[in-house]
């Protein structure tokens, strides 16, 4: 997967500009930055972003070239939803849950993934890759060369993340952290980009329908013994929408929808 994904970032500008759009609600476009309407400074990143799942419903508009693109892509994308099922089940029963209780809380399931590239950045020290965000969606699986970037926010200081051949490093977003009821925590992360070196990053994202209604589990909630639901029931595009009306998802943004009584 690596490989096609680099593959499409060397070739020619005309070739790839085919699939420019600034609408972020595309379901294939190539970007760049994160959210040019509302950041006040470019972030060092160009990106393919493809919706794919179902696959059958948006392989056809996907890039064509590389001409292994399709079929490399389909099999990867295929593949690590079924790694992120098996990883649903497991958090399920860590939080004392059946295992297909994370999974039924999803509706229909989205998956999506972003090809990242970081060109060589001259002055990386006045601009980031991805500034500071938590994601937006359930859980994300993420795939880097052997380029270090990723950097996590613990215990007050960033930590570097350095790449190890042959894994994944998954990240938590925002909606895991409700359903758990903040049992597990969204991950504060982001990408520094490198002087001499180009850096690709592929994270897929793993997230709820449009319409399905995100919240609290039920099982987690017990108000006799003071654990109250911490938010309130929402849709996934309500979530969304907020999201991408800010520069990024921080904490002020699933601060937003807390229930009233937390």
């Amino acid at each position: 997967m690596m490989h096609v994904g680099r593959e499409f970032f060397h070739q020619s500008e005309s070739e790839r500009v085919k699939h420019y759009s600034a609408d972020t609600k595309k379901t294939t476009r190539l970007s760049t930055s994160f959210n040019v309407s509302k950041e006040k400074v470019s972030n060092w990143r160009d990106f393919l972003r493809l919706h794919c799942y179902p696959i059958e419903d948006f392989i056809d508009e996907w890039p064509s070239t590389p001409v292994s693109f399709r079929e490399v892509t389909a099999e990867y994308a295929t593949s690590v939803r079924a790694l992120v099922l098996t990883l649903l089940e497991a958090i399920s029963e860590s939080l004392g849950l059946v295992k297909d209780r994370i999974s039924n809380t999803l509706g229909k399931h989205g998956q999506h993934m972003a090809i990242n590239y970081y060109p060589p950045c001259p002055q990386p020290e006045l601009t980031y890759g991805l500034p500071g965000h938590k994601d937006a969606n359930l859980i994300t699986v993420l795939l880097q060369d052997e380029v270090s970037g990723l950097q996590v926010f613990k215990d007050g200081k960033w930590i570097a993340v350095n790449p190890v051949p042959n894994t994944f490093i998954v990240n938590l977003g925002d909606q895991m952290q409700v359903i758990s009821n903040d049992k597990y925590k969204s991950v504060l992360h982001r990408a520094v980009v490198n002087s001499d070196k180009e850096r690709i990053s592929i994270p897929t994202f793993y997230c709820p329908s449009e319409d399905a209604m995100i919240g609290p589990a039920q099982e987690l909630v017990n108000e006799e013994e003071a654990s109250h639901a911490i938010y309130r029931n929402f849709t996934y595009a309500e979530y969304f929408e907020k999201f991408w009306d800010t520069a990024f998802a921080t904490e002020s943004c699933i601060n937003s929808f807390k229930a009233s009584t937390a």
